[in-house]
């Protein structure tokens, strides 16, 4: 028995006789014995079931039992099919142990098939915040190939956890929240973008029937792979709940020769009180403290036309107004006027650009700025010259072409590796280049490699291979993970990017739920969050600048639109906003994430508090008109609930004509007045937000 415990949490796992087993995960046991408490938990057979108790591994196993998912899908040619595993090493942290133990960190469990000649090593481990993750390694001991399935990990949950909720979604409107029964079957989610998708599950909690933000037992595993994946809770007949994880693997993509092996993509497992500590445990493993400038990204200001003395004049503005990134878009390279042509030839186009980018980037340097440039090194036009030179690395499952979405197929990098790494190379060599917005527009359909054998799995670790080579060979290079918007957010990607590009929707008013349930895995210092045209071009909705920048202050700040557009009073406001952002941005981007329950769905309170509970930035945002004349009191956690703060609105611009009495002085109240009496809100339409600042004071002044 191994006893593992961080953060508030304490793993159990039982490693006697069989494969990992976790007996208990979840909150700290306070000296339970882990012997008594597994034997305590074994199951009295069911009627017209296995005489011997079920063992629910990690990998579950028919041997043991389980009629579920098998942790193993694979054979030889039909042979070896269902496995039984028998540990032959533990490790803890390095170091073999032969007996209970109890420690922190990475537990290694060697295991093996002798008949059906597999090698089975399992690593859970459990990180300083409290985040579980695990993973295993297959290996072929026989001369005849094992072709593999499926290596998919479980976690078991408690049959409390009656309640799941995952995401759906679709571009521009990604992180849907949806939400069911934990029934008796399987509850499957098959990712088969080759990318992780707008539509993916990204998180798969089960908890306690209505649990919230801040109430409820919540589970939730997360599958970090940035190709096709799968998500699952399965529950069986005999009552045990289990959710898990793995790369979907098709039809012939692993085939193991003799001492070959497969290493399943981690699956994270994270556990809490309410969503909001279930989110905190990935926002600790993620943060890294990297700086975060505020950027101006110019698609959706020119276009495609780009014009180096009009991209020049947006530079000098955007620095004007304290804008730190500068980021060229989609249209500098090769024949690349639309979106029809010229993807895949990343040199500069000497058409539009006679000296090359050096103007432009010496400019932007020369304001302070860093440079950033747009690439999608994963795709290709048709019509292009990389095309035309090597068909044969688009990926196709036939002799015909997949269908084309958006006039480009999919480049097989693990062909095309050398030419696509070293071109990037040449620009990082030329260019003062601090940052690359690596965009990927389109799923992988009928993605064949070498032969039309199916490719995802090997484009999946070309991908990171390259993004690993890059980043050691420029270690201060900022990449952002972009893929039509937000169809690759996940904990693989994430390994090797420093944030995401949400979504290619702008409109605040969509953007207020894409952010707060893509902050259920990502802090906020991760979610590109920009402020972008009054007029939405995607949604046709108009908002003013209060809304719009109120709801991406919560995030890594940039700007999306046409400065040259913009009045100059607005010019001015957005200049105040940028200032109090930079101003706030150690508190707004590494504080902890707040989300209150609120009734309904026309009103979201939400915010960030330091650490040290001394300050926090509240947002009482109104999405749609209430039922009812009075909206209800501003309630809000988080704080300490002893200590006196003073609260008080933040008004950049004109005030709303509905703040209540106390707004106009500030009101000084505690953390637990905030809490559980809270205060009068003012009243807001549709489509508006207020942000408060709130700030420790002596608890003296308050008498």
């Amino acid at each position: 028995m191994i006893v593992l415990s961080a953060g508030g949490v304490t793993v159990v796992v039982d490693v006697d006789g069989g494969l990992p087993a976790i007996v208990h995960w979840g909150p700290d046991l306070a000296g339970t014995a882990p012997a008594a408490l597994r034997d305590a938990r074994r199951p009295v057979p069911g009627t017209n079931a296995p005489d011997r108790p079920l063992r629910l591994a990690l990998l579950p196993e028919p041997h043991d039992g389980w009629t579920g998912r098998p942790g193993v899908l694979g054979s030889r040619a039909g042979r070896g099919w269902a496995p039984r595993f028998t540990p032959r090493r533990v490790l803890l942290d390095g170091i073999e142990v032969t007996e209970a133990v109890t420690g922190a960190g990475r537990l290694d469990v060697e295991s093996r098939d002798d008949d059906a000649a597999l090698g089975l090593d399992v690593v859970v481990e459990l990180l300083a915040g409290g985040l579980l993750r695990c993973r295993a390694t297959l290996t072929n001991l026989a001369d005849e190939p094992y072709e593999l399935g499926g290596l998919l990990l479980a976690l078991p949950v408690p049959a409390e956890a009656a309640e799941l909720l995952d995401f759906a979604g679709r571009h521009e409107h990604e992180r849907v929240p949806q939400r069911r029964a934990f029934t008796v079957g399987t509850h499957l989610r098959e990712n088969r973008r080759g990318r992780t998708g707008a539509d993916s599950a990204f998180l798969l909690h089960a908890g306690t029937p209505g649990f919230g933000f801040a109430r409820g037992e919540v589970f939730a595993v997360h599958t970090a792979w940035s190709g096709n994946h799968v998500h699952l809770a399965e529950q069986a007949a005999s009552g045990e709940r289990v959710l898990g994880g793995g790369e979907l693997l098709l039809p012939g993509e692993i085939r193991l020769g003799r001492g070959e092996a497969y290493t399943s993509p981690w699956l994270y497992g994270s556990c809490g009180t309410g969503l909001d500590e279930l989110a905190a445990r990935f926002h600790r493993h993620l943060r890294t403290g990297r700086p975060r400038p505020v950027t101006l990204n110019v698609w959706e200001a020119v276009w495609f036309d780009h014009d180096p003395a009009r991209l020049v004049d947006l530079a000098e503005r955007a620095a004007a107004l304290g804008v730190e990134r500068f980021v060229l878009d989609d249209g500098w390279f090769g024949a690349r006027r639309d979106d029809r042509a010229g993807l895949g030839d990343w040199t500069v186009s000497p058409e539009v650009w006679p000296d090359g980018l050096h103007p432009l980037v010496d400019r932007v340097r020369s304001l302070g700025m860093e440079f950033g440039l747009w690439v999608e090194p994963e795709m290709v036009n048709p019509d292009s010259d990389l095309a035309r030179v090597h068909p044969e690395w688009i990926m196709a499952a036939r002799s015909e072409l997949p269908p084309e979405s958006r006039f480009q197929q999919v480049l097989d990098l693990d062909r095309a590796y050398v030419h696509i790494r070293d071109a990037l190379f040449a620009l990082l060599a030329e260019y003062d280049i601090g940052y690359l917005k690596w965009d990927h527009n389109r799923d992988l359909v009928e993605a064949g490699g070498t032969g039309g054998r199916p490719g995802v799995h090997a484009q999946t670790l070309a991908l990171y291979r390259l993004l690993d080579e890059l980043r050691a060979a420029h270690p201060g290079l900022g990449i952002e993970s972009c893929s039509s918007g937000g169809a690759r957010v996940d904990l693989g990607i994430l390994e090797r990017t420093d944030r995401v590009w949400v979504s290619d929707q702008l409109d605040p008013h969509e953007r207020q739920r894409m952010l707060r349930w893509t902050a259920q895995l990502l802090p906020p210092e991760y979610l590109g969050s920009h402020i972008g045209a009054a007029r939405s071009h995607s949604t046709g909705r108009v908002h003013d600048l209060g809304f719009r920048a109120a709801t991406a202050v919560f995030g890594h700040l940039g700007i999306e639109q046409d400065l040259a557009a913009v009045p100059e009073a607005e010019l001015a406001g957005l200049q105040e906003w940028i200032a109090w952002w930079k101003a706030n941005r150690e508190l707004l981007l590494g504080g902890d994430l707040v989300r209150m329950d609120v009734a309904g769905d026309d009103l979201l309170v939400h915010g960030v508090v330091a650490p040290d509970r001394s300050r926090a930035l509240i947002a009482l945002v109104r999405t749609a008109t209430s039922a009812t004349a009075h909206t209800p009191p501003l309630r809000f956690r988080g704080l300490d609930p002893e200590r006196s703060y003073r609260v008080r609105p933040l008004v950049i611009g004109d005030a709303p004509a509905g703040l209540p009495g106390w707004a106009a002085e500030g009101v000084v109240v505690t953390g637990a007045a905030l809490e559980h009496a809270g205060l009068a809100s003012p009243v807001l339409h549709p489509d508006q937000a207020l942000l408060l600042e709130v700030s420790e004071i002596d608890s003296r002044q308050n008498r």
